[in-house]
């Protein structure tokens, strides 16, 4: 950490004057002329309500993003809060009256909810580079060291013998992109359409049937997994695999790539109707486009997220192994038809889901 603190302080001094040679700083023009404003707040709160996993990213920036501010406005205090849990749940936590000042999820679809809700504005996915988009990841396996049940790819979670932990769709993004993963792993597997996924429906219902827990959360499914010893493999995203094997779990777990797996944009926006009557969304802008400067970047690609910045991300072939993904909403169409098609009550995972007698 010592050494991301050297490299994020000093080059992320340049990040928070949006005047530097970064190529997106086109599109940080139109809140360089927030900074008198930002500027005329001595003492600046922002709430950062984001999903499960990302808090090990955002523990690390957080404090990073804040000294810099702060030697730029020496007569203002900034203070980041952070709140994680399911993407799902955080979201309706925000449009039940939760104070954020930033949502920062991985599925458009809660932000788009909040857009429903009069809290974002309906053009926020342009007010940032990348469509509102500074990382991504996508769905890995996690086994048992040794892998003593060889699991392989996602068909082999079909198999009798393999107990899975996963998160709830109900509650969890992460865990719909768990679902869509091996979904759409199994329409691939079988050359089936979303239309006739005969294949498929039976595939997934093994899967299933062979989930032991639904957490709430990723980070709960993580628990279960490593602590409370559930299961054969834990689907979950590749950050949170990574930081399993080299710090919470060392040594009793490894990554399985799947040779085909779903793409996972994590969107992020400003509350206007929260930062709008605080008079911090001068302050919460620098904080989202500082996400896009290099030296971010390169800390995301630390913590094992895959930056948008591709000259970033190849540095980091490595750990962020190139592997085949698809994009969800290129599958199966956009996220309403996602959410009613397979995660609203009585849809496609309630009916496959519902356990078979053994």
């Amino acid at each position: 950490m010592a050494s991301r603190a050297v490299l994020m302080g000093g080059a992320l001094t340049t990040v928070l004057l949006l005047s530097g040679c970064n190529p997106t700083e086109g599109t940080k023009e139109q809140a360089s002329g927030d900074n008198t404003a930002a500027a005329e707040s001595k003492d600046i709160s922002l709430l950062n309500v984001s999903y499960d996993v990302s808090r090990d990213f955002y523990k690390e920036y957080n404090p990073l993003f804040t000294s810099t501010y702060q030697a730029q406005y020496p007569d203002s205090k900034v203070d980041i809060k952070q709140s994680h849990g399911g993407a799902s749940k955080q979201a309706l936590s925000v449009a039940n009256g939760l104070q954020a000042d930033i949502v920062t999820l991985n599925q458009e679809s809660d932000i788009n909810m909040l857009v429903e809700k009069g809290l974002v504005k309906t053009d926020w996915r342009q007010a940032f580079p990348n469509n509102a988009v500074p990382y991504s990841t996508t769905m890995v396996l996690l086994v048992r060291s040794g892998n003593p049940k060889q699991i392989k790819d996602w068909n082999d979670l079909a198999r009798a013998d393999v107990d899975v932990v996963m998160p709830n769709p109900k509650t969890s993004g992460t865990a719909r992109y768990a679902f869509l993963g091996a979904y759409g792993s199994g329409l691939h597997q079988f050359k089936e359409s979303v239309d006739k996924p005969t294949q498929t429906n039976d595939f997934m219902k093994k899967v299933l049937d062979n989930v032991v827990t639904y957490d709430n959360g990723a980070r709960a499914a993580t628990t279960s997994f490593t602590q409370r010893g559930l299961g054969d493999v834990l689907i979950t995203t590749e950050n949170e695999a990574h930081l399993v094997v080299t710090q919470h779990a060392k040594g009793k777990v490894e990554i399985v790539y799947p040779s085909y797996s779903v793409n996972i944009d994590n969107p992020v926006a400003i509350v206007s109707s929260v930062t709008d009557k605080k008079g911090s969304t001068a302050a919460a802008t620098a904080y989202l486009n500082a996400l896009w400067d290099k030296p971010a970047q390169e800390l995301m690609a630390q913590l094992y997220l895959r930056p948008s910045n591709k000259e970033v991300l190849a540095a980091h072939t490595g750990t962020l192994k190139d592997i085949q993904t698809f994009e969800p909403t290129a599958v199966f169409g956009e996220w309403d038809s996602i959410m009613d098609t397979f995660f609203v009550d009585g849809s496609l995972f309630d009916k496959l889901a519902v356990k078979t007698e053994k």
